[in-house]
């Protein structure tokens, strides 16, 4: 049982991408569970705020990186503003450890106050995404790396993330197919995954969502649901506090390595995950998903990279050309 503490506040700093953010949400969720007088005060992109809400002493605050709070002054700005607005803070969990988050918690360091920072294990990383002699095991979670952070500030929790779980056997379905990410070496080709589209659609219990975000990604949705009526497009068309919700009453969602998995996996929706360039064993697999349910190849040259963001030195992409639609339809079918 966590030891109460009377009203503390810390401060967790993680920008960067939606899904990235996404993932910090369950842990801090568990910190909070575990220490009822404990106030956590979350700074991320402003764009973020719906992945906070309904969590009780989750405080989000929002930086402007690109605006306001662009560079050192910025960031200075944005440490006064938390200051004023949380001087209470007591510590800092740094779950990001890049620039932008080492100066301001520095800031706060300067200032008297107790930093913990995220390892990110790129030794081990660079092992595992290298082209000869990899080390291809299972590296440390994410979602583990982040509990530690807390740990290092005194808020240690054990870990409690149950399997996300199938959501009934009987009446219609909902199934969403997320099937964009970042980068190509880490997107299935749409060809493909239109296949696999178009056997679900034999299935009159099934109700498809699809999902992207970006001018491009709804574009190629809407097209999709030209020819096939009976899918809807969610891209483009609602806020992601709207978003969130309709994700909630999924039960199925198909993604890549990308930040769909991780929103699906904030309110335990199992997720057929597929992975091309990158791979689970990097620790950036959902919240609470099982690794049976990711889809993949085994070729020699897998994972190339850690986030995908280094393009295919073979060139053919065969990670994701050589994955067969039914691999990812076999999965569907053992879920719902």
């Amino acid at each position: 049982m966590a030891k109460s503490r009377n009203g503390h506040t810390i401060l967790a700093i993680r920008f960067s991408a939606m899904g990235d953010v996404a993932m910090t949400i369950p842990v801090m969720r568990e910190v909070l569970e575990a220490y009822p007088d404990l106030t956590i005060v979350f700074v991320t992109n402003k764009n973020w705020g719906a992945l906070c809400e309904g969590i009780p002493r989750l405080v989000f605050f929002p930086a402007d990186l690109k605006g306001v709070h662009r560079g050192v002054r910025g960031l200075y700005r944005l440490f006064k503003a938390l200051r004023a607005a949380h001087p209470g803070v007591e510590a800092v969990a740094d779950l990001h450890h890049v620039l932008r988050s080492r100066v301001l918690r520095t800031f706060y360091r300067l200032a008297g106050i107790r930093v913990s920072v995220i390892d990110k294990g790129r030794k081990e990383k660079q092992a595992l995404t290298r082209k000869e002699n990899k080390v291809l095991k299972p590296l440390v979670s994410t979602i583990s790396r982040y509990r530690e952070v807390f740990r290092g500030v005194g808020y240690g929790v054990a870990a409690t993330d149950k399997p996300a779980e199938s959501r009934g056997v009987s009446g219609r379905k909902k199934i969403g197919i997320a099937p964009f990410a970042t980068y190509k070496e880490k997107t299935y080709p749409l060809e493909k995954m239109e296949e696999v589209i178009i056997r679900l659609l034999e299935r009159q219990d099934l109700d498809i969502l699809l999902f992207g975000g970006g001018a491009s990604e709804v574009e190629q949705l809407n097209a999709l649901a030209e020819k096939y009526p009976r899918l809807q497009v969610m891209a483009g068309r609602y806020s992601l506090k709207e978003e969130l919700a309709i994700i909630r009453e999924l039960n199925l969602m198909v993604s890549m390595d990308s930040a769909n998995m991780h929103l699906a996996s904030l309110y335990g929706v199992p997720v057929v995950s597929v992975w091309g360039a990158t791979h689970p064993f990097a620790g950036f697999m959902g919240y609470g998903q099982l690794m049976g349910n990711a889809v993949e190849t085994d070729l020699y040259c897998r994972p190339c990279s850690v986030f995908g963001n280094k393009p295919c030195f073979r060139g053919d992409h065969a990670c994701m050309e050589q994955l067969p639609p039914e691999l990812i339809l076999q999965r569907i079918r053992e879920i719902v």
